[in-house]
């Protein structure tokens, strides 16, 4: 009997131990939970997961309390379906509260077209009696460059110029082969590509177009420089 009892006894100790889930495995577990209650249209685990006084601002810029964020939640709409796959790239836990940024990865097929977005958040949460609970919430589209598109010589030959701002700032545009270079005063020159048609981007600055402007005749009087649609004139030298 007493090998039988030590025998028991050394299985109980040696049997893996099931640690409980920490803060962090959590906070990263409610996350992806929120995501994907997104696409399953679930406003169950906004209900469950969100602060009575949360603050969220959206990317388009929408700030939503509590009630007006579990509101939208809803199915998605037939023909449309999609995942959203997220990466908690920062976390940091003082206390009872918690910061973390959360890059999501969404891929869409939208009425038989698959597509894709990226977005990336800024969440803080509170430790409460009932667990974890987000208090607040910020998101923003991340941006990449448009697809570009091949013009001829002759029409790059079109753009080069002097651009004017003012008395002391210029902006230079040339063609290089089948390249468009720029180079603003007191800047290093850079390569610009094209959109569509007198529409022109700096690779890696998605947020800003260069629009070139024409009179009534077609001929060009200077670009627009649009940023987020605010849009700054340069005037072309003759």
């Amino acid at each position: 009997m007493r090998h039988t009892i030590l025998f028991a006894l050394l299985m109980i100790a040696s049997a893996p131990v099931l640690a409980a889930e920490d803060d962090a495995a959590i906070l990263r577990r409610q996350a992806q939970e929120l995501r994907d209650a997104v696409t399953n249209g679930d406003p169950k685990v906004w209900e469950a997961y969100l602060d009575p006084q949360v603050i969220y601002l959206d990317e388009a810029g929408e700030v939503s309390d509590k009630p007006g964020l579990v509101a939208q939640i809803k199915p998605l709409p037939a023909g449309i379906s999609g995942s959203i796959k997220t990466e908690v790239t920062r976390l940091h836990i003082v206390g009872d509260l918690a910061v973390m940024q959360v890059d999501a990865h969404e891929s869409e097929n939208y009425f038989g077209h698959q597509i894709k977005a990226e977005y990336r958040s800024l969440d803080t949460w509170r430790r409460t009696p009932d667990g974890w609970r987000m208090i607040g919430g910020q998101t923003y589209a991340s941006l990449i460059d448009p697809p570009a598109i091949t013009l001829p010589a002759a029409r790059l030959d079109e753009y080069a110029g002097v651009y004017r701002l003012n008395a002391d700032v210029t902006y230079t545009l040339r063609r290089d082969g089948a390249k468009l270079i720029g180079q603003r005063t007191g800047r290093d020159p850079v390569t610009l590509s094209v959109e569509a048609c007198d529409v022109l981007f700096v690779p890696g600055q998605p947020r800003s177009r260069k629009i070139i402007l024409r009179d009534g005749a077609g001929r060009i009087t200077g670009f627009t420089d649009r940023r987020e649609g605010r849009d700054i004139i340069w005037a072309r030298e003759k």
